[in-house]
C-alpha cells in the first residue's frame, strides 16, 4: 500500500523486508532521522513507534545544542551536527543553509519517496529496503531559485550503534586489490577516499562497521558501498554527542558541479548492508539484490580464454587462429582477442583511439577469425580501451583538444604519461560519437557478442572545457562513459560487455548496472586471487567476476604453482583461461579439458548457490563453498595460501549445509590431485564418504597437512 501526504508532526515510517527494516522518525521541520537500521522487528503500531521514539531519543524538551539531538539524513552544522556536513553547497558564491520543509513524502512497505525545500533547493530522497534486506539510498539535488549553485558534497549516511567499535576499509595495489584493513573505530569524522578518475586498485571498496573484528560467519555488521566508478568518499563520524554515523558520496573537486537556475544533480547510489551473520551475512544481501536486478545474466557463464597472457602484441593470424582451435577443442566456448589487432599498435606506446583493424598484421581483416571462432562453436569477443588516447595516434593527431588533461601536462613535461596515453574527453560530443562510431562499426560487421572494456590509467588533472572555460571533468567524463556503454548495449542487443581496468581498479556497482562481468585482477597467481575474489565477492556474486586459470609460473608474480590448485581457484568464479594453451603438455591438454567439463558441470550450482566462508584458526588456510538454495548440494574449496601452523592441522568445519541431511563428499581431481605429508584422515581416504551435516556443520572435517598452495574441491550432495 502506497501512501502520498504533506508531513505529520512526529509520525513515523516503517520500511521492512527480508529481515531488515528501517524506521524513521518525521519531526514537525526538517528532515527525518533514523530511529532504527537493523534487524526486523516486525510490525510496529503507531504505539509502538511512539515507545521505539521515547527509548532512543537522548533529549527531552527544550533541548540544546550539546544534547545530543538525532542526526537528519543529510545532516548540517543547523542540526547540532559537528561532523562532515551531509551537504556543502554555494549560491553564486555565497554559502547555502537550508532549512529543510518536507513538502511530500510517499511510502509502501519497504520504499520511502521524500520531497523537501529550501530557499530555491529542491531535494529528493529515496531510501529503500531491497530484495534480500539491502538498503539503498539515494538524493537528487535541483536549483530552482535564481543564480548558480556549486554543490561540493552531496553525502548518504545511515546510523550505525556505538557498539561498532571496529572498522575495515579497504586498499591494494595493482596485482593485489581489495585488500582489508580492519582497526578500531576512528574517533570524530573520518574519510577515506579515492582521487583517481576511476575506482582505483587501493578503492575503499566498501566500509564495514563492526563490533568488534568482523568474522565470515558471526557478529554484527553494518556496511556502504557506493555505486560510482569515480572518485569517492567513505566516511564515520563517530561524535561524542551523537549516534554514529557511516556513509559515503562522490568526492567532488572545487567548482565540478555547477546548477544553473533548473538543472539538478543525482548523487550516486549508496548500498547499505547490515548483517547479524556476519561477513557472509553481507554478502547474502548484496548477491540476493543483484541477482533479482532486470539485467543480471541469466544464461550459462561461457567458458573464456581471452589471448592477452597467451599472445601479447604479437598478433600473428595463423597463431592465433591456431589457438582457437586448441580451445575450442578442450572446451571453450568464447574467444577474446586482447589488445593489439587496431592500427599500429605493435606496443602500448601507439595506436589508442584508432578503432580499427590494423590491415599490416590482419591483412584479410578480423572477419576470417570471427567466422573460424563460430564455425568452432564459440562466441567472439574483442578488446577495447575506449576511454584512452596514445598521442602516437591519427585520433589525437587530428584533434588534440579531445584529451582530457591540463594542457601543461599533454605531453607530459616528465616523459611519465602513465602506460603511455592519456585520457579521450568522452564528454566532448564528437569525441564520444567518433568511439561509438567505430566500436558500434566493428560489432556490427565481426558480429561481436563480448566486449573486454578496458581502462588502464588514472585520470591526472582532468580538465574538460566547457562553453570555453575549463572545468574538473572526472563527473562529466564518467557520465558519458555511462551513456557510451548504455548506447552500445541498446544498439547490439546481447552485448556483453567486462569491465577491466588494469585488473580490478573499476568493480563498483555504478559499472555493474551496465556492464555484466568484472576482471577480478590481472594476476592470475592463485595463491593472490584466493584473497583478491574472496573480497570482491563480498559485494559481487560469483558469476560476474572473471577467474582465470594462467600458466606456470604466473606472470605477475613469477610464483609457481600446480594446475590443480589454478583450476580450483578459477573455479569460483566465471571461468576461463589466460594462456597459450598450445604449449601445453599432452597430459597438461587432458588436464584442463577435464577442467572445462567440471566447470560446466558445477556451474549451474556455482553461480546461483549462496556463497559461504569458514572461519579457521590458521591463518594459511581458506575455506570458501556455494551451497544450494534447497542445501542439496555443495562445493567446497579448502586452500593454503602458505604453509600450515602445525603439524596436526585443524578440522574445517563446512558452514551453511543443512544439518538434517546426510551427505557424499567427494574429492573432484579431475585436473589433478592436491598434495600433502603424513597420514590420510579416514574420510579423505575412504571417499567419497557418507556424513550427517551436522557433523560437517558443526565438528568438520579432519584436514591432512597440506602443502603450502594447495587446494581440496570438495563436491557434496544429499545422501
Amino acid at each position: 500500500m502506497t501512501h502520498t501526504h504533506p508531513a505529520e508532526p512526529q509520525a513515523c515510517t516503517t520500511l521492512r523486508r527480508d529481515g531488515v527494516a528501517v524506521v524513521l522518525d518525521h519531526p514537525a521541520s526538517g528532515l527525518p532521522s533514523v530511529l532504527h537500521w537493523g534487524a526486523d522487528l516486525g510490525p510496529l503500531s503507531p504505539a509502538d513507534h511512539t515507545a521505539l521514539d521515547a527509548a532512543t531519543d537522548p533529549r527531552t524538551p527544550p533541548g540544546t545544542l550539546d544534547a545530543g539531538r538525532r542526526v537528519p539524513l543529510l545532516p548540517q552544522e543547523s542540526d547540532g551536527w559537528a561532523g562532515r556536513p551531509g551537504i556543502l553547497a554555494l549560491r553564486d558564491g555565497g554559502p547555502v543553509f537550508p532549512r529543510w520543509t518536507v513538502t511530500e513524502r510517499t511510502a509502501d512497505d519497504a520504499t520511502l519517496r521524500l520531497t523537501a525545500t529550501s530557499d530555491g533547493l529542491e531535494l529528493r530522497t529515496r531510501l529503500a529496503v531491497e530484495r534480500g534486506g539491502l538498503v539503498t539510498l539515494r538524493h537528487t539535488l535541483t536549483n530552482t531559485g535564481a543564480g548558480t549553485v556549486t554543490l561540493d558534497q552531496l553525502d548518504a549516511v545511515l546510523p550505525v550503534p556505538r557498539g561498532a567499535d571496529h572498522l575495515t576499509s579497504f586498499t591494494g595495489r595493482w596485482a593485489r586489490e581489495k585488500t582489508p584493513v580492519t582497526a578500531a573505530m576512528p574517533a570524530g569524522a573520518a574519510t577515506v577516499t579515492s582521487r583517481r578518475g576511476r575506482g582505483g586498485h587501493d578503492a575503499p571498496w566498501v566500509s564495514i562497521a563492526s563490533a568488534g573484528e568482523p568474522r565470515n560467519r558471526a557478529g554484527e555488521a553494518w556496511a556502504v558501498h557506493l555505486g560510482w566508478s569515480a572518485d569517492v568518499v567513505h566516511r564515520t563520524d563517530r561524535m561524542t554527542d551523537h549516534e554514529p554515523q557511516l556513509g559515503a558520496g562522490e568526492l567532488l573537486r572545487p567548482g565540478e558541479i555547477r546548477l544553473a537556475p533548473g538543472e539538478t544533480h543525482e548523487a550516486p547510489v549508496a548500498y547499505f548492508a547490515w548483517s547479524d551473520s556476519g561477513l557472509d551475512g553481507l554478502s547474502r544481501r548484496f548477491h540476493t539484490w543483484m541477482r533479482a536486478r532486470e539485467q543480471h545474466p541469466d544464461g550459462v557463464r561461457p567458458l573464456v580464454l581471452n589471448t592477452w597472457e597467451a599472445v601479447y602484441f604479437d598478433h600473428d593470424p595463423e597463431r592465433v587462429a591456431a589457438l582457437a582451435r586448441a580451445a575450442a577443442a578442450v572446451g571453450v566456448e568464447r574467444f577474446v582477442l586482447d589488445d593489439g589487432w587496431f592500427h599500429d599498435r605493435r606496443d602500448d606506446t601507439r595506436g589508442l583511439g584508432d578503432w580499427v583493424v590494423d590491415p599490416a598484421v590482419w591483412p584479410g581483416g578480423l572477419e576470417p577469425l570471427a567466422d573460424l571462432v563460430r564455425e568452432l562453436g564459440m562466441r567472439f569477443g574483442l578488446w577495447f580501451e575506449p576511454e584512452m588516447v596514445n598521442l602516437d595516434s591519427d585520433l589525437a593527431r587530428a584533434h588534440p583538444d579531445w584529451i582530457l588533461g591540463n594542457p601543461a601536462s599533454v605531453p607530459s613535461p616528465d616523459g611519465l604519461s602513465f602506460r603511455n596515453q592519456y585520457v579521450l574527453d568522452l564528454a566532448h560530443p564528437e569525441a564520444w560519437e567518433h568511439v561509438r562510431g567505430q566500436m558500434s562499426a566493428l560489432i556490427d560487421a565481426l558480429g561481436i557478442t563480448f566486449v573486454k572494456w578496458d581502462h588502464n590509467r588514472d585520470l591526472v588533472e582532468a580538465v574538460h572545457m566547457d562553453g570555453g572555460r575549463p572545468r574538473p571533468g572526472t563527473h562529466a567524463q564518467t557520465l558519458a562513459a555511462y551513456r557510451l556503454i548504455d548506447r552500445l548495449k541498446a544498439d547490439h542487443p546481447g552485448l556483453e560487455i567486462e569491465s577491466c581496468s588494469s585488473g580490478g581498479a573499476r568493480t563498483d556497482l555504478g559499472i555493474l548496472a551496465r556492464t555484466d562481468r568484472v576482471w577480478a585482477s590481472d594476476s592470475n597467481d592463485p595463491a593472490e586471487r584466493q584473497d583478491i575474489q574472496r573480497w570482491t565477492e563480498l559485494v559481487l556474486p560469483p558469476e560476474l567476476i572473471g577467474a582465470h586459470v594462467g600458466p606456470s609460473p604466473a606472470h605477475s608474480s613469477g610464483r609457481a604453482t600446480d594446475l590443480s590448485y589454478r583450476v580450483a581457484t578459477a573455479l569460483q568464479g566465471h571461468a576461463g583461461f589466460e594462456w597459450n594453451i598450445l604449449e601445453c603438455a599432452p597430459d597438461e591438454t587432458e588436464a584442463i579439458r577435464a577442467y572445462a567439463a567440471l566447470y560446466k558441470e558445477l556451474r549451474g550450482l556455482l553461480h546461483s548457490g549462496t556463497v559461504v566462508h569458514g572461519d579457521p584458526a590458521d591463518p594459511a588456510l581458506r575455506v570458501r563453498g556455494v551451497v544450494a538454495a534447497d542445501g542439496t548440494e555443495a562445493v567446497f574449496t579448502v586452500a593454503t595460501v602458505g604453509a600450515l601452523s602445525d603439524a596436526r592441522p585443524e578440522r574445517v568445519t563446512l558452514p551453511g549445509l543443512d544439518t538434517e541431511l546426510r551427505y557424499t563428499v567427494r574429492v573432484r581431481e579431475e585436473a589433478g590431485s592436491a598434495k600433502w605429508f603424513g597420514g590420510t584422515p579416514r574420510w579423505l581416504a575412504e571417499e567419497p564418504s557418507d556424513i550427517p551435516g551436522a557433523v560437517l556443520d558443526r565438528v568438520g572435517l579432519q584436514l591432512p597437512h597440506l602443502w603450502p598452495m594447495q587446494a581440496l574441491v570438495l563436491h557434496l550432495r544429499a545422501a
